[in-house]
């Protein structure tokens, strides 16, 4: 190899060292446009799931019988919560409610959720007389419920802001019947689709 051939050679081999250094630092910067795109959208993910289980909807699992026969322990429900920022809760709803101080007063957690059927709103009368459930002195048709209860509760007028529930397994229910009125502040939200088991999957009323 002359002179001019072995400059040329180290010609090229000196140009192509930049070229080497560049894409170097081009892959470390698409490496770390990675991560921080990688990262921001695991942090958007979280808020959103974050947002979405505090102000829309979330999923609950039931721990007991109290609501049998329209639920049984071990269903899996979706909770929403958009539908009671324009109104109340309706009779019959199944609403989710963290325990008034009643309960609380008797040990159970501030973040332990109930679940139980809204059966009178404020301003309504409830009574139990004879096995029938009494909604302003008229007589309620229920055929959700396990059994006829087997108790008897005087006329109660229900105070406003507040609502009277019971289970639908009237008598292995702790619910209003016992404790009392339940503050609309305390619901969490509607109980209002069973995604699991399988076999009873679909909107729940």
């Amino acid at each position: 190899m002359n002179s001019e051939d072995k400059n040329l050679a180290t010609a090229n081999k000196t140009q192509s060292s930049p070229k080497k250094a560049h894409s170097d630092n081009s892959d470390k910067l698409n490496f770390w446009q990675q991560v921080r795109e990688n990262g921001l959208t695991l942090i958007i993910a979280v808020v959103l799931a974050f947002l979405i289980r505090v102000f829309i909807a979330e999923p609950r699992y039931i721990p007991s019988d109290s609501m049998f026969p329209t639920l049984q322990q071990g269903d899996r429900l979706v909770v929403e919560k958009v539908s009671y920022y324009f109104h109340s809760p309706m009779r019959g709803d199944l609403v989710v409610f963290q325990p008034p101080n009643q309960l609380q007063m008797q040990g159970y957690e501030k973040n332990q959720a109930f679940i139980k059927r809204t059966i009178a709103l404020g301003g309504d009368i409830i009574s139990v007389q004879n096995g029938v459930v009494y909604v302003n002195n008229e007589s309620l048709t229920e055929n959700y419920i396990a059994e006829l209860p087997l108790y008897n509760l005087l006329p109660l007028q229900v105070p406003e802001g507040t609502i009277f529930v019971m289970g639908d397994n009237r008598n292995n229910s702790n619910d209003s019947h016992i404790w009392g009125f339940l503050p609309e502040t305390n619901i969490i939200g509607h109980a209002v689709f069973r995604f699991f088991p399988w076999s009873r999957v679909g909107s729940i009323e």
